[in-house]
C-alpha cells in the first residue's frame, strides 16, 4: 500500500506534460486556423497539399496511413480540396483506385501556408538556440514514436521497465 503523502496529486494532469503539450497544440492552433481560412483551407487540408507536392500523387489509403487518419477523414478533406480547386482526383492504375494530385492552385495555396508556417515557427521558437530546436524536434519526434508504438500495440510493457 503507498503511503498518502507519496501518493500522486489529484488533478495532476493539469499542469503535466500532456497539459503543456496540448496547451501549445491550442496556441498554435488559435494563432494558425485565422490564417489557414484565409488562404481557403480547412482542418487538416494544409498537410495533404504539402504531402502532395513533397510525394506526388498518391491514394486516399496512402494518405490516411500516413497521418494516422480515418479514411473517410480524408476522403471529406480530398473532396473539399477538389471543390476549391487544389486537388485534382484522377484515376490509377485500376478502375477502383483514384490519385489525388495537386493543381497549381493548390501549389498557391501551400506556397502561402508554408509562408504563415514560417511566420508561426519565428514566433513559437523566439529565444530558442539552433541547438534547443533541434533537441526540441527530437523530443517530439521520439515522443510520436513512443506513443504510435502504443496504439500499435508495439510498444513496451511499463512493467518490464
Amino acid at each position: 500500500m503507498q503511503n498518502p503523502d507519496s501518493a500522486p496529486a489529484e488533478g495532476r494532469s493539469l499542469s503535466d506534460t500532456h497539459m503543456m503539450l496540448y496547451r501549445a497544440l491550442h496556441a498554435q492552433t488559435n494563432y494558425l486556423r485565422p490564417r489557414m481560412a484565409k488562404i481557403g483551407l480547412g482542418p487538416g487540408q494544409p498537410k495533404i497539399l504539402g504531402y502532395l507536392w513533397v510525394n506526388g500523387p498518391c491514394s486516399q489509403r496512402t494518405l490516411a496511413e500516413y497521418f494516422e487518419l480515418d479514411p473517410a477523414a480524408v476522403s471529406r478533406m480530398l473532396a473539399s480540396l477538389s471543390s476549391s480547386g487544389f486537388v485534382r482526383m484522377a484515376r490509377g492504375e485500376d478502375r477502383r483506385t483514384r490519385l489525388a494530385e495537386l493543381t497549381p492552385a493548390g501549389r498557391e495555396a501551400l506556397a502561402a501556408w508554408d509562408r504563415c508556417c514560417d511566420e508561426e515557427s519565428a514566433i513559437m521558437l523566439a529565444g530558442f538556440s539552433p541547438d534547443e530546436v533541434a533537441r526540441l524536434q527530437d523530443y517530439l519526434t521520439r515522443i510520436h514514436a513512443n506513443l504510435r508504438r502504443a496504439n500499435t500495440g508495439t510498444a513496451p510493457d511499463r512493467e518490464a521497465l
